[in-house]
C-alpha cells in the first residue's frame, strides 16, 4: 500500500499485525528485517501524521480565539 494514501488507522494496524507475528515467532530471518524496516517506516509516518494533525488543530484553536 502505497503510503499517500494510507490512514493512520491502516498504518496502526500493520504495525500492530507486524507485532504479532514477531511476539509469535511467525516470521523466518529472511523476513525479519524487511518488517522491522517496515514497521520503522509506519512508525515515522504515524508520528508525523498526529504532528500534522496537532498543528492544525493548534491552528483551528487559535482562529476561534480571534
Amino acid at each position: 500500500m502505497e503510503e499517500n494514501k494510507l490512514s493512520y488507522k491502516e498504518a496502526m494496524a500493520e504495525i500492530e499485525e507486524i507485532v504479532v507475528k514477531l511476539e509469535d515467532n511467525q516470521l523466518d530471518v529472511d523476513e525479519l528485517s524487511s518488517k522491522v524496516k517496515r514497521v520503522s517506516e509506519l512508525i515515522a509516518f504515524c508520528k508525523s501524521k498526529l504532528h500534522e494533525t496537532e498543528e492544525e488543530v493548534e491552528n483551528i484553536l487559535k482562529s476561534i480565539d480571534n
